[in-house]
């Protein structure tokens, strides 16, 4: 199973036609529209899980690809850990001082 990371693809592309694309070259084992958390609309970019050739055969062909009037972003996912942002989201103090 090799997962793909799909960008710059129209906010108005659902999941299913993603998917349709996809299927095209092999079996689509899931597929993910990453949407935001606050409005629910679509960001522009998602996940496939596909088989090793069908993922391959995806890669090669549909990087670069115009779907509604933009040039898809097709490659392999980096695979990072969940829960792994980096960086502190606050809690700690800088400099020493007090903030008020």
């Amino acid at each position: 199973m090799k997962k793909i990371f799909v960008g710059n693809f129209s906010w108005n592309t659902t999941e299913d036609e993603l998917k349709d694309l996809f299927a095209e070259h092999g079996t689509v084992e899931s597929c993910i529209v990453v949407k935001d958390r606050e409005t629910g609309r679509s960001r522009g970019f998602g996940f496939i899980e596909m088989d090793e050739a069908g993922a391959n055969a995806a890669i090669s062909a549909l990087d670069g690809v115009e779907v509604d009037g933009r040039a898809l972003r097709v490659n392999e996912a980096d695979n990072k850990p969940r829960g792994d942002r980096g960086g502190s989201r606050g809690g700690g103090q800088r400099g020493g001082g007090n903030r008020w």
